[in-house]
């Protein structure tokens, strides 16, 4: 689709290509606003914390290209540009992402839930680099890196099956103590579930169309491509994380922000770098810069957060975006400063 849309735009009249933009973005805006509805109405109907749904259902729809773009780079013989993705698309939908739905409102938590969330995101990004790590040469690290093999990748796909299996069985904890509403929520929660998905699909169609459209016009205004490739590509992966947190701080539905950036951030390692990993024999290199910039800023980021958590109790406040903010910023410069190819896509 990709390819397709990108020969599209480049053949097109400048008022096409504005239009198909223009078109593409209020789409995505509509399609959020009818994602983040529907994730709450799901929650009231079930009885289910807006946390919980956005760490699940949410984050599995919209981690899905993510995973797509890693296993096809793992295929195709680009197993560092796949596990580059999954790296560097928790580093900034923890960072850039939360950063800034905290700067749109501050985003209340119920600490219970983020708590428990939270020690699975920050232990996935531990076992990722665990798993990555050359054991017989570790003083070889910061030279010739090392890999995630494919049976690795199997072990992740098995700990996904069960971090799932887990949310469904916290939930339906949540539910039990919400029995008697039970049956009217189970009426109405299939419809939900499908309006749903349609936004959740809606949001990441739109998002494709988006990034191929508006990278020809700024190639037409002569942007430099070094610079197209460090925002819009690198962005592109992201937006439908992005447009939900937004839109879900916007609307005062903090909880499901923050649901769907700690569940992405779990489904990147496990869901995104496990796929990747299972479905090649010689499972995916995490090169030298893994250990020196990539590792390190994820580790640091998510441990920023999980501080800032622990420290916020029940908000996570404007201040505590701007430190997010600050954090990712401090990845990017880093990794225009330590790497000659710059901060990969995410």
């Amino acid at each position: 689709m990709e390819a397709f849309l990108e020969q599209f735009f480049s053949q097109v009249h400048w008022s096409i290509l504005l239009a198909s933009i223009a078109a593409s973005l209020l789409m995505l805006g509509k399609a959020a606003d009818i994602l983040v509805d529907q994730a709450v109405e799901l929650s009231d109907s079930l009885h289910i914390p807006p946390m919980v749904v956005g760490a699940t259902i949410v984050s599995l729809g919209t981690t899905a290209p993510e995973a797509a773009v890693s296993v096809l780079a793992a295929i195709e013989g680009a197993p560092g540009l796949a596990l580059g993705n999954s790296v560097g698309s928790v580093i900034a939908d923890t960072g850039l992402i939360l950063g800034l739905a905290c700067l749109i409102a501050p985003l209340k938590l119920d600490p219970r839930i983020v708590n428990r969330q939270g020690w699975i995101q920050i232990g996935s990004g531990v076992l990722l680099v665990l798993l990555s790590a050359p054991w017989t040469r570790l003083d070889q690290i910061f030279d010739s890196g090392g890999r995630l093999s494919q049976e690795a990748g199997f072990f992740l796909l098995i700990l996904l099956a069960a971090y799932l299996y887990l949310s469904i069985r916290w939930a339906g904890q949540r539910r039990a103590e919400h029995e008697r509403h039970a049956e009217d929520g189970h009426s109405r929660a299939w419809l939900t579930v499908l309006k749903l998905v349609l936004a959740i699909a809606t949001v990441v169609v739109s998002a494709q169309v988006v990034i191929p459209g508006t990278i020809e016009a700024a190639t037409r205004m002569s942007v430099p491509r070094s610079v197209i490739a460090a925002t819009l590509v690198a962005f592109g992966t992201s937006l439908p994380e992005l447009v939900t947190a937004v839109t879900a701080a916007r609307r005062g539905q903090g909880e499901l922000a923050v649901g769907n950036v700690i569940g992405a951030d779990i489904l990147n390692v496990l869901f995104v770098a496990g796929a990747a990993a299972a479905v090649t024999r010689q499972g995916l290199e995490a090169g030298s810069n893994f250990f020196t910039l990539l590792y390190p800023s994820m580790l640091f980021i998510l441990i920023v957060f999980r501080v800032g958590v622990l420290a916020s109790k029940d908000v996570l406040r404007r201040g505590f975006g701007l430190v997010l903010l600050v954090a990712y910023l401090a990845y990017i410069v880093a990794g225009y400063y330590f790497l000659p190819e710059g901060v990969p896509g995410h």
